[in-house]
């Protein structure tokens, strides 16, 4: 299994098995529900060579993969044996702030059912955009199993929430799915469509004035289209869960197979049908009605807003919120103005990495931004955001600020959403409504295409490896020089890294715990030890300290960033034989005491003792010089970072 070590890595530092509530993945990140997030080793997971970042937002404990996550998912899920189908309890699920309650629920509705979601309106935009080049017409039956296969899910939509909804919930999926298509069954919707002969009118004269062509044991059932609808079936399946739990507590285990779902389906629909759907229904209208008074009000301000702070929902996951408006948007009014407004956002970031990597030397960075910057034209921009962007602050707060412009413009445009279609450049089709490439298709193609070009223009005059790597004339240092490369333009900062104890060296591939020898978590070395303390091996900020005492993370005025490791597995001594003499967050200095500890006791208790140096953003640097003498006392040179 290609991710097996890495999946170890993940569950372990997130907890263990016994720490995870569930496990779901969009498309670049892997989303935990822990019970003790506190137990999460969140720095070991951020220094990881293999993880972008991790985000603690809406609940969830996010670690951001890239664009494999899916593999990385599914080794996650061998490894910790978890079952997909497992369901939280009604406890855990409904723990945390209101807020966040909100977002985990919405996400973990709408996440398992993205993919396809994107595929179908990605299939459908196809088909749209063959008729109205007029390559296809709408009788051919080429146009019409294209748009079946995209128009299909849509349809059917609560069926598929149904699902998913009740897997969120911790009821039984097939009962969600059974209420699902129920509301979509052929017959009731033909039943109650309006205009029907015998329909009645009901609440005559008011605002909630509407027909009725059916009732229930004589009661009148408002007549509503719940296909494509959102909203409805979430709360019949949320309503259906409370039902279905209330009956397994009061009927024998030996007929609950059938009772149970027999009794909450002969409940939750009629319910569904006279109560519970029409009210959803008002609501989905009345938040649709309220976005686009907002966009009447000046889409403008609402593409300025939105394309502004998108990618910083995003970074958040805040953004399934907006999701969730969007796709009811679609359901209610046949259209969303949301999307089109963070349309351009993606295509600025995408412009800033351009931007950075023709400008930049850096062989390292480059071979990052370009995939990174392939991807975001795809409309997948996390890699972007948290692997170039965003430790550049301001190259980040740059693509806002653009994706917010050009957002704004969109807005004056007038560009609507008819359907959720693909990402990035795949997304232009969900634009084609009735009138075919209208004027609002082709000025979205030209504000996106000018964000991409004004972020590539801007990325590359504020980008400087020369400002990122050098440091300030001001600030002197014994342990950095700079000497010049071919170029006139760039320097090379060269950082020493002291020994921090005294031992014999050991090539870092040679070490026993495969996360280290492999390099995945940097280029450094290992040092069998001769004495008992870990000194500052130069002048820096201890970012962090885990609580065991048995590693230590610092960070350098010049950008490097270096784990010590005391030990092989030495987390599981829980602490003991280590004393840490600093505190996360101070300053040190070179050859200032760290932590002593007792590599006896390490030994006695059968775990290695070699101290591991690493490198940990070995990927932003030229090389890594390894001083591997026979001897090493404390201070002797040991690594040299070439910038």
């Amino acid at each position: 299994m290609k991710y097996e070590q890495l999946a170890h890595d993940i569950v372990d530092k997130v907890g263990g098995r016994d720490n995870i509530i569930s496990l779901t993945h969009c498309i670049t990140r892997l989303r935990f529900k822990l019970k003790d997030e506190s137990k999460a080793d969140t720095d070991y997971l951020k220094k990881h060579e293999e993880i972008v970042t991790v985000m603690q937002s809406g609940g969830q404990y996010q670690v951001v993969i890239g664009n494999h996550v899916p593999d990385v998912y599914a080794a996650v899920n061998q490894v910790a044996c978890l079952n997909d189908n497992s369901s939280q309890t009604e406890e855990t699920h409904y723990s945390g702030s209101l807020f966040n309650r909100f977002i985990d629920l919405i996400s973990g509705i709408f996440q398992p059912i993205l993919g396809v979601l994107v595929t179908a309106g990605m299939i459908k935009g196809f088909a749209a955009l063959l008729l109205a080049l007029g390559w296809l017409t709408e009788t051919s039956g080429t146009y019409q199993i294209l748009f079946a296969i995209g128009d299909a899910l849509f349809y059917f939509f609560p069926i598929f929430l149904g699902l998913t909804t009740a897997k969120k919930f911790g009821s039984n999926p097939f009962i969600g799915m059974a209420i699902g298509a129920t509301l979509v069954y052929p017959t009731l919707v033909g039943a109650m469509a309006l205009g029907a002969e015998g329909a009645k009118t009901l609440f005559a004269g008011t605002a909630f004035e509407t027909a009725s062509n059916l009732s229930f044991l004589g009661i009148p059932v408002i007549s509503m289209t719940y296909t494509s609808s959102v909203i409805p079936i979430v709360f019949a399946v949320y309503f259906a869960s409370i039902i279905e739990r209330q009956l397994k507590r009061i009927i024998p285990d030996v007929v609950k197979t059938f009772l149970v779902p027999f009794f909450t389906l002969l409940i939750i629909v009629p319910l569904t049908f006279l109560i519970i759907g029409p009210i959803s229904s008002w609501l989905g209208n009345w938040i649709g009605l309220g976005a686009l008074s907002i966009y009447d009000f000046s889409p403008i301000l609402a593409g300025l807003l939105l394309g502004a702070f998108w990618q910083v929902f995003v970074i958040f996951g805040l953004h399934w919120g907006l999701v969730a408006i969007m796709i009811n948007n679609i359901a209610t009014n046949g259209l969303d103005i949301i999307c089109p407004l963070i349309f351009a956002a993606s295509f600025a970031q995408t412009g800033i990495v351009l931007g950075l990597f023709f400008k930049t030397k850096n062989k390292k960075l480059k071979s990052l931004a370009l995939p990174a910057a392939i991807s975001g034209i795809f409309g997948v921009t996390e890699p972007a955001i948290y692997g170039i962007t965003l430790p550049r602050k301001k190259l980040f707060i740059y693509s806002c600020i653009i994706g917010g412009i050009f957002g704004a413009l969109i807005g004056v445009a007038g560009t609507k959403l008819y359907f959720i279609g693909g990402l990035g450049v795949f997304g232009y089709t969900a634009f084609i409504g009735k009138n075919g490439l209208d004027m609002t298709v082709w000025l979205s193609i030209v504000w996106t295409a000018l964000a991409t070009l004004v972020g590539l223009i801007v990325g590359y005059i504020a980008y400087s490896d020369k400002k990122e790597k050098i440091l300030p004339m001001t600030q002197k240092s014994n342990d950095v020089a700079t000497q010049p490369t071919n170029d006139a333009t760039l320097e090379t900062a060269v950082e020493s890294i002291s020994a921090p104890l005294s031992g014999n060296p050991i090539p870092l591939t040679s070490v026993s715990d495969p996360v280290f020898s492999s390099l995945a978590m940097g280029k450094g070395i290992a040092i069998q030890p001769t004495s008992s303390r870990i000194v500052a091996p130069f002048d820096a900020t201890v970012e962090s300290l885990f609580p065991t005492g048995h590693a230590i993370g610092l960070k350098s005025a010049t950008g490097t960033e270096l784990l010590i490791h005391i030990g092989i597995d030495t987390v599981k001594l829980e602490g003991q034989g280590f004393n840490p003499l600093v505190e996360q967050g101070t300053s040190v200095t070179k050859g200032q005491p760290l932590i002593d500890f007792d590599p006896e006791m390490i030994r006695q208790h059968g775990f290695d003792d070699s101290v591991i140096i690493v490198v940990t953003n070995t990927a932003m640097t030229q090389d890594i010089i390894v001083h591997d003498d026979q001897t090493l006392t404390e201070n002797d040179t040991l690594l040299k970072v070439v910038y």
